[in-house]
């Protein structure tokens, strides 16, 4: 049994421990009134502040003419060495004085690079746009990428980068330690695509048989490594890009549409991938919740718009839209015509279609491919932001054929030393 005495001290304690706490709390408040940056809650923000890592910046520079799913992918493989990537977008004029004339004006290519902005998935992968980067790290450039722009690493493929006067372009990135290197995407570069248009230019004006004339084929189904030099040393690789569901995997946001989500489609070839594409896209994409983009077939295309298309087969066209930003899936192979059944299995709730297309004249066709969602009032026209279309592109190789082959005959050379000295390098 507990005795007054004591019951008399427990009580005394508990007193003065409750007034010790109220005099404390008084006393953090008035400290707090007095100096506010001693508060908990900004002592305890600071704290947080100093445990914040900071973001690893990287840098990666590139012509980016013709924008195609091989830049896309090394850009992937730059954005995840860092936290952040900044993107140079080298002017037409370096371009010209080290590879030969731009096939894509330096606009464009800006436009097309930024738009692969980071979304919050981190599925696209550029966070800032540089233009007018120097074609090779400069003292005074690599200096301003670490002062200016924070950069931490200084990024390009394992293919050489050499010019005119032999020496490497990332020599001085690679001495100061402030150099890494990603993989080289297997089966496309700006030269072997140029390479095939040039091919389509001579095929239209030699005598050779039709059969000769249908190289196309062979692009779309990446037949073998061999070459067409059409007697003059300047031919091209026929496509022999792999794809891998690894590569769609990878390109791909991985989410699928709500239950309640409007969902919007748009199809069409997207051959050479290029500024026009990615702002109806970006306009396509504001109407809904999720935007669903159907890629016609190779044997579609060419049925449509001539035996010359397209250039790029379905798998690359494929990648090369699932790394817009604005995209969230694609059908591979989708139907010229839309059905109310395919309507109903993806819910789609609007059908667009641009007003600068290849197949701008799809009503005078013998069945109209727009007719079902047009009959469910479903169907709208948007207003194409841009005048470009693929035909654009073909038509600046052809008008200029003669510099683009001299160009051509340059890089292709590069590019096969490459080939021949090709060795393994880990990474995707």
């Amino acid at each position: 049994m507990v005795s007054d005495a004591g019951l008399e001290t427990s009580r005394r304690f508990l007193a003065t421990w409750l007034i010790g706490g109220l005099v404390a709390g008084v006393s953090l408040v008035a400290i707090t009134a007095v100096w506010p940056e001693y508060s908990p809650v900004n002592i305890a923000g600071k704290i947080k502040k100093k445990k914040k890592k900071k973001p690893v910046r990287v840098y990666m520079d590139g012509c980016f003419d013709m924008m195609h799913y091989g830049h896309c992918n090394a850009l992937r493989q730059a954005r995840a060495l860092g936290d952040q990537l900044i993107v140079g977008v080298v002017s037409d004029a370096e371009i010209t004085a080290n590879k030969g004339p731009p096939v894509t004006p330096l606009h464009e290519r800006c436009i097309i690079v930024f738009l692969l902005m980071l979304m919050v998935s981190a599925v696209k992968w550029v966070d800032e746009v540089i233009p007018d980067a120097p074609y090779a790290i400069t003292e005074e450039f690599m200096r301003k990428l670490f002062d200016e722009y924070n950069i931490d690493y200084i990024i390009h493929g394992d293919d050489p980068c050499i010019l005119p006067d032999g020496t490497d372009a990332y020599a001085l990135a690679k001495k100061a330690g402030r150099y890494k290197q990603i993989k080289r995407t297997e089966g496309v570069s700006s030269t072997d695509i140029v390479g095939r248009m040039l091919l389509c230019v001579r095929e239209r004006t030699s005598s050779e048989s039709p059969s000769h004339a249908s190289l196309q084929r062979q692009f779309s189904h990446g037949h073998n490594q061999k070459r067409d030099d059409g007697g003059s040393g300047s031919g091209t690789r026929v496509s022999h890009f792999l794809p891998t569901s690894r590569r769609i995997v990878q390109f791909s946001n991985g989410k699928a549409a709500g239950p309640n989500a409007r969902i919007v489609y748009i199809d069409g070839a997207f051959d050479l991938f290029h500024a026009g594409h990615v702002e109806i896209l970006r306009l396509a994409r504001g109407l809904g919740d999720f935007l669903l983009v159907g890629i016609h077939t190779d044997q579609t295309v060419t049925a449509n718009r001539g035996v010359h298309r397209p250039i790029m087969n379905l798998h690359e066209r494929s990648l090369s839209v699932l790394a817009c930003r604005y995209v969230d899936e694609v059908i591979i192979g989708a139907p010229w015509e839309i059905s109310k059944d395919m309507i109903t299995t993806f819910n789609i709730s609007l059908v667009v279609h641009g007003t600068v297309a290849e197949d701008d004249d799809f009503e005078k066709h013998d069945r109209d491919p727009y007719e079902v969602p047009k009959s469910m009032e479903i169907f709208k026209v948007l207003e194409s932001p841009l005048d470009i279309t693929t035909s654009t592109i073909i038509k600046r190789i052809v008008s200029n054929h003669e510099a683009y082959q001299k160009r051509n005959e340059r890089k292709g050379e590069s590019e096969r030393r490459y080939y021949e000295s090709k060795s393994y390098i880990s990474g995707d």
